[in-house]
């Protein structure tokens, strides 16, 4: 009997445990279903949300314009740079251009040999062809000769028949110089005859002592010498009056012949009466650029064959392995990306952006990305007539001119490329003010790009302005490979210390001079993620 008794009690707390085991079971699912209401959507936990992998590269507009409008920020300034000027360039105002001859220097009347002839024919595009000139003018004066106005390049990739009048104003490239160099427009005739200079070549990055060497003994016997090929055939380090007149050179002596000048102030203009602030983009999305590069934007079969066989035209170019070249930043970026990269440091849709470019790689379907997050999107042929640039189109050199004009006038430049027209407008840029040029930090924003669904909006915003710290083109921002001195030009720039001038000499390092990230520069609600900063690392 006690047995069954016992039976019995057990019995009943068990009838008695089960539905209140079913009540709380009940309680939990509606808990679980409030909660799933409430929580948020998964879109922006990192977490549940797989990366990006498709590249800009592929051939599904529509797509790729949704994806980039639902990333871009909504408001101009909201995440990591809104404290910040992002027209202007912080401390500028203590720094300035200053690049006058030393009293040492003497006058070239008194060191030019009379009869030493240095002729040069540059290389390239524009704007290799600037720094070939510039350099002309300082090996003329290390070897004390009498330069010849330089031949420009007419055979190369851009087969521009243009001569150096025809886009330079040459009686003022003389006069300016005149108390430097001695410079002649042609070679005088030889015993009444046209004088055939002797041709010759020099390594790259010659020092002035390697001029003394190899050029100087010629020249004493040939008294002319030709040299082919120049361009960054001189050293970048010099004495500082060298580097010196390299400024005068290449800041006040290449003034751009007066067609060129009126057609490029006419564009600015059109800038201007449309917006009091724009920014010009060298885009450099042409399809020699990613030819010569060897990066890849996920077009397949179709973009391998065609930039592969321009790129066969440079014989010299060893295979290239476009991932790799993507993760070191050495790749442009694409429009896309370009556009996002603003938006996130705080130019809004309303911003007027003017694009220096040739022929796009994938045409109107690869700008409309761009053209979705600027609206206000202009060019030459946007902002001029057919006829206006009639003069100009069937030469690459004199178009390069007019965006060369527009670029350096903007208030805002941003290179997407590591090019000659990148470095000399930097360089420039620094020389007159410190103007902000916006260098994109390629290395860490690839990633940044590759995986941005792994992060909310505005985390992305945030590390792009983190990222992005150093590339902004402030003083003493350099960095050791950013092509030195056209880039950099140091030697030329004087800072006001304490109503004193001084003459500086910039880092090699840009972890140096760069300031460090504080709470005032990015949004103190955004915290480091190291799960995050692991899987965007190089």
């Amino acid at each position: 009997m006690a047995f069954s008794r016992r039976r019995h009690h057990h019995y009943s707390r068990r009838r008695w445990l089960i539905p209140a085991i079913s009540a709380a079971f009940g309680f939990l699912l509606i808990f679980i279903f409030f909660l799933s209401i409430l929580a948020p959507s998964p879109n922006g936990n990192r977490l549940f949300h797989l990366p990006r992998r498709r590249s800009s590269g592929d051939n599904d507009a529509d797509n790729e314009i949704e994806d980039s409008q639902s990333h871009v920020p909504i408001k101009a300034g909201s995440g990591g740079v809104s404290d910040r000027d992002i027209w202007s360039s912080r401390n500028s105002k203590f720094f300035y251009g200053c690049s006058n001859a030393s009293n040492e220097f003497l006058k070239a009347q008194d060191i030019t040999h009379p009869n030493r002839y240095l002729s040069i024919v540059t290389s390239g595009g524009l704007n290799q062809q600037r720094t070939g000139i510039t350099d002309a003018v300082v090996a003329a004066r290390i070897l004390n000769a009498t330069l010849v106005v330089p031949k420009l390049d007419k055979s190369s990739y851009w087969k521009d028949s243009s001569g150096f009048s025809d886009i330079f104003d040459v009686d003022w490239f003389i006069k300016y110089l005149a108390k430097d160099v001695s410079i002649v427009k042609e070679l005088p005739l030889r015993r009444g005859q046209i004088w055939s200079p002797y041709r010759m070549r020099v390594p790259r990055k010659c020092t002035d002592r390697c001029y003394i060497n190899r050029v100087l003994p010629v020249l004493n016997k040939k008294h002319a010498v030709q040299i082919t090929k120049f361009d960054y055939r001189l050293a970048n380090k010099l004495d500082t009056d060298l580097q010196k007149l390299r400024c005068r050179v290449n800041y006040h002596s290449l003034k751009f012949a007066d067609p060129i000048l009126r057609m490029g102030e006419k564009l600015v203009q059109r800038m201007r009466m449309r917006s009091s602030h724009f920014i010009a983009l060298h885009l450099r999305f042409e399809p020699d650029m990613l030819a010569f590069s060897g990066c890849y934007y996920g077009g397949g079969d179709k973009e391998r064959r065609e930039l592969g066989k321009i790129r066969k035209k440079w014989k010299t170019l060893h295979d290239s392995d476009p991932d790799k070249a993507r993760r070191h930043g050495r790749c442009p970026l694409t429009p896309e990306e370009v556009g996002l990269m603003l938006r996130s440091l705080g130019y809004g849709e309303d911003v007027h952006i003017y694009v220096a470019s040739g022929e796009i790689y994938g045409g109107e379907e690869t700008l409309t990305p761009l053209k979705a997050l600027f609206p206000n999107f202009h060019t030459k042929d946007t902002l001029a007539t057919k006829d206006e640039l009639e003069p100009f189109s069937a030469f690459s050199s004199r178009m390069a001119a007019l965006d060369f004009i527009v670029c350096d006038e903007s208030d805002v430049f941003v290179t997407n490329n590591h090019g000659n027209m990148a470095k000399i407008l930097a360089g420039r840029r620094r020389y007159f003010g410190h103007k902000p040029t916006i260098r994109p930090n390629g290395r860490k924003l690839y990633r940044l790009f590759l995986n941005r669904n792994y992060m909310t909006e505005k985390e992305f915003v945030y590390r792009v302005g983190k990222y992005q710290r150093g590339f902004m083109g402030e003083p003493k921002e350099v960095g050791p490979s950013w092509g030195v001195f056209h880039e950099n030009p140091s030697s030329c720039i004087c800072e006001k210390v304490d109503n004193a001038t001084v003459e500086i000499s910039h880092s090699t390092s840009r972890l140096e001079t760069s300031p460090k990230v504080t709470s005032n520069d990015y949004d103190t609600d955004i915290s480091e993620n190291p799960e995050l900063d692991m899987l965007l690392s190089d």
